[in-house]
């Protein structure tokens, strides 16, 4: 149970209505009414009936609205005393999606706290279906995603780096040529990432392989850490992954940027259309740093 549900939970108490309380708290009407049942759930019991008139609590809503009430003023007590010794630091939760390459975050962080002292960075690793929902669900403030943002949600595009295929050390290549094509892996075992992970390059590079006739040996798994110990179990020669994974992940490995077809792994930076102005401040630092 978090404090922000408990908040939540007391503006709808005290509006008695959902619509009016997502006004007040300044998020969306779907994002609060999944996070009152998520409190529901944790209770085990309905706190509010929805009625034709407005939303009510129930016997056990009204126990818990005291109780709410005496945890968020102690909370607003504890926020007196931190205000006292200076401004008071606002919390922004940031997901990052897999492959990021640290120097790039390590930028998008020193950026923020430049340019907006008072956000405090709570960092969360997710891909992005994961991330996406926190996003819907109210639970992420913004979310760092390799999949254009469907309208509901704000965005901008901050990041593109190319596929290439990391060679297996022993495996016969031309050191001088820079890039490799996907014709030079016919019917050998070749990683890549799930669908899951990526989706929409995941079918692309698929449907690309069977329009040049070129069919490797695909091997499919989902692995952010592990690419070495996938490749070991699935045999594979060589592994679909960006430069800055490589050489992280196999840094003995040969990397060449896969041409014909040429792929890239783009990022976007995602947010609810409402929301706390600090969160609006640092999505548009992180989209005029990177954009």
């Amino acid at each position: 149970m978090e404090l922000r549900q408990l908040r939540y939970f007391v503006a709808v108490f005290n509006q008695k209505s959902i619509s009016r309380a997502a006004e007040q708290l300044l998020i969306s009407q779907p994002a609060l009414t999944r996070q009152i049942r998520l409190l529901e759930h944790e209770c085990g019991t309905p706190l509010f009936e929805r009625l034709p008139k407005g939303t009510f609590p129930t016997p056990a809503g009204v126990a818990l609205h005291k109780h709410a009430l005496t945890m968020l003023a102690m909370a607003g007590s504890a926020r007196d005393v931190a205000r006292q010794a200076g401004p008071v630091r606002q919390p922004v939760a940031l997901g990052l999606a897999p492959g990021l390459p640290g120097e790039w975050v390590d930028r998008l962080l020193t950026a923020v706290a430049d340019q907006a002292p008072l956000a405090e960075l709570e960092l969360t690793d997710g891909d992005t279906t994961v991330q996406l929902r926190m996003v819907r669900e109210g639970r992420l403030d913004i979310g760092l995603v390799h999949q254009e943002p469907s309208q509901d949600l704000v965005g901008g595009h901050v990041r593109k780096e190319f596929f290439g295929l990391a060679l297996r050390p022993g495996l016969p290549a031309n050191e001088e040529e820079e890039h490799c094509r996907l014709s030079d892996f016919h019917d050998q075992r070749v990683l890549i990432h799930s669908r899951e992970q990526f989706p929409l390059g995941h079918d692309r590079l698929l449907a690309t392989s069977h329009e040049l006739g070129v069919t490797p040996a695909w091997r499919i798994a989902t692995f952010n850490e592990h690419a070495r110990a996938c490749a070991d179990a699935t045999s594979s020669v060589a592994v679909m992954l960006t430069e800055a994974s490589a050489n992280r992940l196999l840094p003995d490995w040969q990397w060449k940027q896969l041409k014909e077809p040429t792929m890239a792994l783009e990022t976007w930076m995602v947010r609810q259309p409402v929301t706390r102005d600090i969160v609006k401040k640092v999505a548009d630092i992180i989209l005029r740093t990177f954009r």
